[in-house]
């Protein structure tokens, strides 16, 4: 699953996922039939509604010097001194170019005046915002549902938004707990989310606010995602009386990365492999704590070469701008040859390893890749291991590494493994790189 934030017009998330998805199940007309429930449910809406419309706005990205909107999102008041919280992927593009773009929010009656930036918390995708237009006017303001109340699954809550650029908008949904193996908390809020209501809030019936919008599954129904009200909390709290951000934000964001992939090197090494991964070898291949593991088989059809693939990805992506960073994923295919013969599977097995590339993004974000190629004796378990590394341009002390590694015991069969870590330090890459390789073994 990829996350993927579209800000060419209407800033949005969505997570997209390769793999197959059960069918949906027919709707039973009977049990969805109902007069009451839904009359009293549309009643709590509009309350909720009317309530926090005063709270709402709308934030643009607009082209400085011109009033062409370049992305658009939501956000709302959290201070009486004008103090806004929004997605931080709504405003990355003022936070990153502050030299070709500003920002203004837009209430729901229409008036609109410019913000600044306070803070950005690029982990949880969020930012604080701040009114610039009457520094002594007071802002109505949304409360925070208090954190010892805590929500019940099934609970009722309500998104609210300026969906698709056409109007604000409440959409009514239920509270499912937090996402499984989501490297940070993020609610499953059974709902419709559209672009546009990124950074808009979620409020439970008393019109508190429990969440905040961010992104939704373009390969599902009803299953979208809020960032959980407490760090919005925490945010306002560390940014009040922060003075404006001042040129760009890439120094702030390299910061919060590195934070993160020094809390993600430790959990990933911590938590060790899963074991007995291939009937031959000790395969490396994480356990289900914060990623998710996919397998797949591919028999020749024409009597060549048989392969099983596994695939374990992060749900979790950091979104920084044009690109994403901030996660690991591992792989391997397990080559069987043994119909075609020592001659011709030596040369698909090799053919397989320099098909991979250690590109992925475009020159003006990373530098070209670094290599070192090695051949490496794990205990008698021959392996040939490529390592590459990428700097980021903008990011100091961040990069990419991959590693490629082939076992090489056998004529007409074999392993093919591959770790990618992304946004992480030098020392990072190196210890990472070094707790893949050594996970190959002999099976005892």
């Amino acid at each position: 699953m990829k996350w993927h934030c579209w800000l060419a017009g209407l800033g949005f998330c969505v997570a997209t996922s390769a793999w197959a998805q059960p069918e949906a199940e027919p709707v039973d007309a009977a049990a969805s039939a109902p007069a009451p429930a839904s009359i009293s449910l549309s009643l709590s809406a509009r309350k909720v509604y009317e309530q926090a419309r005063t709270q709402l706005v709308q934030i643009r990205t607009v082209l400085k010097g011109r009033a062409s909107q370049t992305s658009v999102g939501s956000g709302f008041f959290v201070s009486a001194q004008g103090h806004i919280v929004t997605n931080f992927h709504v405003v990355s593009e003022a936070a990153l170019k502050p030299d070709r773009h500003d920002l203004v929010y837009v209430t729901a009656d229409g008036r609109e005046a410019p913000l600044v930036i306070l803070q950005i918390d690029v982990l949880h995708d969020l930012a604080l915002l701040k009114a610039a237009d009457v520094p002594a006017r007071q802002f109505d303001a949304l409360p925070f549902r208090p954190e010892a109340n805590a929500l019940a699954q099934g609970e009722r809550i309500y998104s609210l938004g300026n969906p698709l650029d056409v109007g604000f908008a409440v959409t009514e949904g239920t509270y499912n707990g937090l996402v499984k193996r989501s490297f940070y908390p993020q609610i499953f809020f059974g709902g419709a989310l559209s672009a546009g209501m990124s950074g808009g809030p979620a409020l439970d019936q008393e019109g508190q606010v429990i969440g905040i919008n961010v992104a939704r599954r373009v390969d599902g129904e009803q299953v979208s995602f809020l960032v959980p009200a407490t760090f919005a909390r925490a945010l306002l709290a560390r940014g009040r009386d922060a003075v404006p951000l001042k040129g760009d934000a890439y120094g702030v964001v390299a910061e919060q990365l590195l934070a993160h992939q020094a809390a993600l090197t430790e959990r990933f090494i911590a938590q060790g492999w899963k074991p007995a991964t291939h009937p031959r070898y000790r395969v490396p291949v994480p356990p289900d704590v914060f990623m998710r593991c996919w397998g797949s088989s591919e028999p020749s059809r024409t009597g060549g070469l048989d392969m099983e693939r596994s695939d374990c990805v992060m749900d979790t992506r950091i979104f920084v701008g044009d690109f994403n960073t901030g996660a690991i994923s591992v792989r391997h295919e397990s080559y069987d040859g043994s119909k075609l013969g020592p001659l011709r599977f030596a040369a698909r097995y090799a053919q397989s390893f320099r098909n991979e590339s250690f590109t992925r993004l475009r020159a003006e974000h990373q530098t070209a890749p670094q290599c070192h190629e090695d051949y490496v004796d794990r205990n008698g378990l021959p392996l040939r291991a490529v390592v590459c590394l990428r700097a980021y341009k903008k990011l100091p002390q961040l990069y990419d590494v991959s590693v490629l590694v082939a076992t090489l015991d056998q004529t007409q069969a074999g392993v093919q493994g591959r770790f990618d870590a992304q946004g992480v330090s030098f020392a990072s890459a190196l210890a990472l790189s070094r707790h893949y390789v050594e996970a190959y073994a002999w099976m005892r």
